[in-house]
């Protein structure tokens, strides 16, 4: 027997469709509303650390995606200019032990897809154009059959629910409705990102720091694909045109060389880049209100200095679900042990990234960061 018979999700991100795969696998009966018109087939790529994909196996899902993507071990560090030196390799934390590589990179359309894949085979339903809107907090008739929430979507109850989890994202509508008002701030610096063909001597992660921007990077993502990005001092780029973007992300980078030659050959080309602003934040406390819970970005999110931000998500979805599964009910004791293994955890890897970040908006070269970086992925190689 599982804590729950039917559940409502709010987003159908990477870790909203983890939570609707592991409960559907179990018998649950899942409703997925997701406010866009359809699954994204935009977007350039993801970093994924192996505790990323200890939890890909936990779903089924992890030979799909590990087909899909480029695995690799290390991480390179290169100097500015038109020789682009190796200056520093680093070894790769295996922070998913063992049996998966340190990390891998893959287009995240390819990851939405295979996801949307195993959750439909699950069973869960999926509707997409259908955003939650409100929710009611309902106390049992039945005292033995639990409390339940009643879930507003487009303005109609869509029933009531066991539980409603938001894994709606930054901008949460779930949060709000929870009456949470923490929500993500932005830390100062803004990345470029954009998807391009891989050159055959990217084989791992390679990150230049110094030059015109903070961070300049790329991460191979498949045998002919990688995705590079430059992380900037924060500014207004958001009403640029397609082809001011790639003219920007252009004259940004060529203080850098190497395999940037490439990259800059297929923005020439009409290769697309889109901007972002980092954020941070984290809600304290319980994550819950009742039979409502938020997850992954809607409860924290961190610049990607350590590239952890799939990896908490989909730890968070992987830790709830196990604990709904596996217990007979809904109460204090399963929300006080979710909290105990999924706050500090969280909380460590959000107060390490900002750090990161702002060392180097500070142009702190004192820091210990490969040490900070190295504390981290210890504490992630043990699972959640």
């Amino acid at each position: 027997m599982t804590a729950v018979t039917k559940v409502a999700i709010a987003g159908a991100g990477v870790v909203g469709l983890a939570a609707a795969i592991q409960l559907a696998k179990a018998g649950v009966e899942v409703d997925l509303f997701e406010s866009k018109a359809e699954l994204s087939v935009l977007g350039s790529g993801i970093s994924l650390q192996g505790n990323a994909l200890r939890a890909f196996d936990a779903l089924g899902a992890w030979d799909d995606i590990r087909a899909a993507g480029y695995p690799f071990e290390g991480l390179a560090l290169r100097a500015p200019g038109p020789d682009a030196p190796v200056v520093a390799n680093l070894p790769d934390v295996k922070t998913g032990g063992p049996d998966y590589p340190a990390a891998m990179g893959m287009p995240r359309p390819e990851l939405a897809r295979i996801l949307l894949a195993h959750a439909e085979k699950a069973g869960a339903r999926v509707h997409f154009g259908r955003k939650v809107t409100g929710l009611v907090l309902r106390q049992a008739q039945q005292p033995e059959r639990g409390d339940g929430v009643e879930v507003f979507v487009d303005e109609k109850s869509a029933g009531v629910y066991d539980l409603l989890i938001g894994a709606d994202g930054l901008n949460s509508a779930v949060r709000g409705l929870m009456g949470i008002e923490t929500a993500p701030e932005p830390n100062g610096m803004g990345i470029w990102r954009t998807f391009v063909s891989r050159p055959a001597e990217v084989e791992r992660s390679e990150l230049y720091y110094g030059g015109p921007v903070y961070i300049a990077g790329y991460t191979p993502t498949g045998e002919d694909s990688m995705y590079a990005f430059l992380v900037e001092k924060a500014q207004d780029r958001f009403g640029v045109s397609d082809e001011e973007a790639s003219a920007i992300m252009l004259e940004e980078s060529r203080a850098y060389g190497g395999p940037w030659n490439s990259i800059r050959a297929d923005l020439e080309k009409g290769a697309h880049a889109n901007y972002t602003w980092f954020t941070t934040h984290l809600v304290e406390g319980p994550w819950n209100r009742g039979r409502v819970v938020i997850i992954g970005d809607a409860a924290h999110s961190c610049p990607p200095t350590i590239a952890q931000g799939a990896a908490q998500g989909l730890e968070d979805a992987v830790v709830l679900t196990e604990l709904l599964v596996g217990r007979d009910g809904v109460d204090q004791g399963l929300w006080d042990e979710f909290h105990a293994r999924r706050v500090p955890r969280a909380t460590a890897v959000v107060e390490a990234s900002a750090q990161l970040a702002q060392w180097q908006i500070d142009g702190n070269r004192d820091a210990d960061a490969g040490g900070l970086i190295f504390g981290i992925a210890q504490q992630m190689a043990v699972p959640a």
